[in-house]
Formats: structure tokens, sequence, C-alpha cells
């Protein structure tokens, strides 16, 4: 439960900075903590989901498989057919002049590059077809994930990291989706058809060409071998360039105002230079293993050649065949250069598939109900029966809280930072589970009420009031989309906000820019009033709503506020004790426990009381009230 983010690496204050990320699974970016058996889970993981995309088209992949082999077919027939016209067409040619066995060879070849151009395309449409659609189900299904997942999960996933599962990894993704199969399945099978193909020709000849193997072998597993640590670097070093680049720009203002540019630019270059330098070693390693392999094939056609012709030369093969060997043999080593582009690919996109399926697999922290408890004619009681809750283990928010809170009330909860008041109204909309004890909406436990009912009846508005990007009645319709323009305008006139919105240059339509940066603190208050008035919940819970208004704003807001909070149930977070005084109740906390409740007048008027002894009162919300008092004069 720890809040604690584990996306950003812990810098050195001054210095070089020695940034080590780790994933949110606990795996080192540098590859070198990644065990077998966590190497070997990883695998295994994306494998599953890499399964799951293709399954839905399995038809269509067997389809393609069958388009492939006539493909192969066709292409390897090429070679043979030059060995048969050398040998059976040209000597005709020269005893007697006829044509006629060469020109059917060459007709023959033709139809075989047609069939040959053909099969490809079709297997080039089809193929990125599939791609597209798994590309497009992996979105959605990140997508959906993460809007399901708690803000427990969020607190430690940066932005930067969600935005580059969704970019980066994606784009890794496509890429071996879009060339990398091919060229694999290419290779594959263009491998086992030349090898035999080899063997019928000349067993000698083959057996020659054979002996590269072992050197062919060792290079192909030295370069997976390094490849897979290599491209897990480059996906973990291009996601702390996004988390370091979206968090600056995120919070440009703060950098600077503390002029933080000049630190934030060390940190930048030096994750920077971490990608830079994985991508290097990820070249290094193509340099070696693609001149590798011309090489052992250019050493191998050569050895062939001489053998071949000396053979040749003794009639013991024919021109034709040696012609069509070498053909082959050419073949033969071409796809192997393919497989080494596939594994830069393949090895990228399967690190990329590991950080996708993780996040997949991670299981929300308010998990939907199995059998939700249905909830009609939602009245408003709301009831905390002995909660327990903590963020760290050991450190305890909330020690055991009871709490009822009747329908229709509306209760304030004042105390010190820390008092555990945000987390009540968190648990209260059910953004955490508690960890002991229950909480209770009109009788049923938070937890036994599916997502739509919940959200439908427990609202919370903050102290940020997120604008989304879009219009002012956009923003406004967002927690009830099917909202006509007479209902949002009847929700903006209910809370006072209707005549500022009119006034915008295009009033309704106006278009809210970056984080509703063209309206001003007090205006983008009250839009989240209107919007949350526009959802009508039963359940309503301001958390510091009003805590970075002007005095002017304030008392707009105020007036929206009593209206907002008009026969619901509500919870109020407040230091302002202006927003408190519209309270019914008011809870003042301490270290997670009620250390006094009552109304308003009753509180402060029992802290200014004189005790049995003459002494005055000590009351702690009346201390609040009075020293509120004093920073208004």
């Amino acid at each position: 439960m720890s809040t604690q983010t584990q996306d950003r690496p812990e810098l050195p204050a001054q210095g070089p900075v020695k940034a080590q990320d780790k994933d949110w699974r606990g795996v080192a970016a540098d590859g070198h903590e990644v065990t077998e058996e966590v190497s070997g889970l990883l695998k295994a993981r994306s494998r599953r989901l890499l399964g799951e995309l293709l399954r839905p088209h399995k038809k269509w992949v067997w389809i393609l498989v069958a388009i492939v082999l006539v493909e192969n077919a066709a292409r390897l027939s090429i070679p043979y057919l030059v060995k048969v016209g050398i040998d059976s067409g040209i000597p005709p040619i020269k005893e007697s002049g006829d044509t006629s066995v060469l020109y059917t060879i060459v007709a023959i070849a033709f139809g075989a590059t047609i069939v040959q151009a053909i099969s490809r395309r079709t297997f080039l449409v089809r193929s990125g077809r599939i791609g597209q659609d798994m590309l497009f189900e992996v979105r959605r299904r990140v997508f959906r994930h993460f809007q399901k997942l708690s803000p427990a999960f969020h607190d430690e996933y940066t932005s930067g990291r969600v935005i580059s599962r969704q970019t980066s990894d994606m784009d890794a993704i496509y890429e071996m989706l879009e060339t990398g199969f091919d060229g694999l399945v290419t290779a594959v099978l263009t491998l086992a058809g030349t090898a035999v193909l080899l063997l019928v020709l000349d067993v000698k000849l083959a057996l020659v060409a054979l002996l590269c193997f072992p050197f062919l072998l060792l290079l192909t597993n030295w370069f997976r071998r390094e490849s897979a640590t290599t491209y897990r670097t480059t996906r973990e070093k291009v996601a702390l360039v996004i988390v370091h680049f979206v968090e600056s720009m995120l919070g440009i203002r703060a950098v600077q105002a503390f002029r933080r540019e000049p630190r934030n630019q060390e940190i930048f270059d030096d994750v920077n230079d971490q990608y830079r330098l994985a991508n290097l070693r990820a070249f290094r390693l193509v340099a070696w293993f693609m001149p590798g392999i011309k090489l052992i094939g250019n050493v191998t056609i050569a050895v062939v050649l001489l053998y071949g012709a000396y053979r040749a030369f003794h009639g013991e093969v024919t021109v034709g065949v040696l012609a069509a060997f070498l053909l082959y043999l050419r073949q033969f080593f071409e796809p192997m250069q393919e497989i080494s582009q596939f594994y830069n690919t393949f090895q990228s996109a399967s690190a990329a598939l590991e950080k996708l399926s993780g996040v997949l697999e991670e299981k929300p922290g308010v998990p939907e109900p199995t059998d939700p408890v249905p909830l009609r004619d939602v009245r408003g009681e709301t009831r905390f029966e002995g909660v327990e809750f903590s963020y760290v283990p050991g450190t305890p928010v909330l020690p055991g809280l009871d709490l009822v809170v009747p329908a229709g009330q509306t209760v304030a909860l004042v105390g010190t930072t820390g008092a555990g008041k945000t987390t009540i109204a968190k648990l209260l909309s059910r953004f955490y589970d508690p960890m002991a004890g229950r909480v209770t909406l009109d009788g049923v436990d938070l937890r036994d009420l599916d997502e739509e009912t919940l959200r439908h009846s427990v609202v919370m508005v903050t102290q940020e009031n997120y604008m989304f990007g879009g219009t002012v009645a956009d923003n406004i319709r967002f927690g009830r989309p099917e909202a006509t323009m007479d209902q949002v305008i009847e929700a903006t006139r209910a809370i006072g906000a209707h005549d500022f919105i009119s006034r915008l240059p295009e009033g309704y339509d106006t278009d809210v820019a970056n984080k509703g940066g063209r309206l001003s603190a007090g205006q983008r208050q009250l839009v989240a009033f209107a919007r949350a008035f526009l959802a009508d919940p039963d359940v309503l819970i301001l958390d510091e709503a009003t805590s970075s208004l002007d005095v002017p704003s304030e008392r707009l807001v105020q007036h929206a506020l009593r209206t907002i909070l008009a026969e619901r149930t509500a919870v109020i977070i407040a230091h302002r004790l202006s927003t408190v005084e519209i309270a019914d109740r008011v809870l003042v906390l301490e270290h997670g426990r009620i250390v006094e409740d009552g109304s308003p007048a009753d509180l402060i008027a029992a802290g200014h009381t004189a005790d049995a002894e003459g002494r005055p009162g000590t009351g702690r919300f009346s201390a609040l009230h009075d020293a509120w008092l004093d920073s208004l004069a």
C-alpha cells in the first residue's frame, strides 16, 4: 500500500547521476538482476498475452501459413528450374536448335514468379490487418485496465510510465508485427526448404556446405543471449526518458519557479545518455552478427564453388547442378540476416510485451464483487464500522473508526494534516478498501456494490478540479454524458455558474484549454460543482474544494455549496471554517480518532464555556474557530 513512487530513480543531490531504475515488478532496468526464474516467468507471461491476442485470428493464421508455403515453394523452384534449363535446355539448342525445352522452363519460371508475387501480396495485406487488429485490442485492454486500477496503483505508477506503455512499447510491438513475423516465417521456411534441396541436388556438396553450421550456431546463440538482455535494457531506458520528460513538463511552473532547469537538464542528460548507450550496445551486437553471417556465408560459397568446379571438371556433377547449388546456398544465408533483423525487433517487442502483460495482470486494489448486491432508492446513510487502514504497514492512519452519517446530513471533517480526513473520503469513495472493518452505504458494504451503482451514488470533488480537453459543456457533462444542453444550463443556474459561462467568448462551447487554463480557480470550481450537481449523487464528498480560492470566489462558491448540498448526504473536508459553518455537524479528528463531534455552534459554545472550576473551555474546534477569526481581523 506504499505510496512511494517506484518509477522515478533515486538521484543524488549533487555530482554525477547514478539512476538505477527498477520496473514496477522490481526487475532491474540494466537486466543484471533478472534471474533465470524471473526471466522465465516474464517470458511465459508475455507469451500468454501474445497467444490471447492471436486466438481470434487462429483460422487466418493457418491460412497465412499455407500462403507462405506456396510463396516459398514458388521462390525455391527458381534455382531448380535454372538447373533444368542449363542441363536440359541448352544442350538441345547446341545440337538441334530446338528451343522448346528452354522456352518451357522460362515460362514455368515466369509462372512461379507470378504465383510468388500474388501470394506475397495476399500475405502482407492479411497479416497487416491481423497485426493492426492485435494492436487495437492490446491498446484497448491497456487503457481499460489502467482505468480500473485503483488510485493506490497510480500513486506508484507515474504518468510518464503510463505514456511509455501506450507509445514506445506499442511501437515496438507494431514493428515486430509489421516486419518481424513475416521475416521470421519466410526465413525459417527458406532455411528448411533450401537445406532439403541442397541434399537432393548433391549430398557431397551439401555436406561441405554444412561444415559452416557449427559456426552459425555459435554466433546465433551468442547473439540471442546478449540481445535478450540488451533489448530489455533499452525498453527500461526509454521509459526513464519519457518519465522524466513528462514529469518535468507537468511540473514546469515549479521547475521555473525554483530555477530547477539546470538540475533537471542534468538528470535528463544522464537518463538520455543511458538510453543512447543501451542503443549503441544493441547496434554493436548487430554490427558483429550481420557481418559475421555474411563472412561465413561468403567463405562457404567460395569453398563450395572450388569443390564443385573440381567435381564438374571431372564430370561428377553438371554445371546446372553447380549453378543451382550456388543459388540455393545464397538463398540459405540471406535469411540468416533476416533472422538477425527479427531478433532486433523481437527482443524489443518481447521486453515491451513483458511490461504490458505485467500491467494487464495487475489485480485492481478494489476489485469488482463477484455477486453484487442490488441497491435501489438510495437514501445516503453511510457508516464506518471498526475501520482500520494504513498506507505503510505498522503506521495506522485510522486505528479503528466508528462513524454514522445519517441520510441527508452534511458533515464537516476538520483537524491537522495527517489526522485522517482525506483517508476517510477515499475509503467512502472506495478508492481504497479498509484493512479491517467495513464502510457501508444504506447498510450495504461498498465492496458488495457494483462499480456503476457505487460511482452513481458517491461522487467526490477535489481541490484539483481537473478539467479535461473540450468545451465547458463537455466538462459539465463528464459524469452524465447523455445530459441535454437544457439540463446542463439548469445545473449551472442552480449553482450560480451560468452568468460567467455566458460571458465566455463562445459560451458553453468555449474550449477550456489545457487543464482548464482559460478559467480562473473559482470558475473551475463552479464548473466542478455543476458537474457534480448534474451527476446528482446520493453522497457528495468535497475534499478541500475551496482551499485554493480567493475571498470573492469563495463567496460565490459558498452560495453554490448550499444549493448542491441540499437534501443529500455530504462530507466536507476543509481548513477554511467559512465552509465548515454550513455543515450540520463537525467532526474534529486527531490521529484517525474523533475527538469532538457536534454542530458548529455547539462546539464553539462548548469551547467558550467555563468548566466547574471556572477555567475557560479548551475545545479544539473552538480554538480553530478563534484562530480563523483572528486571521480575518
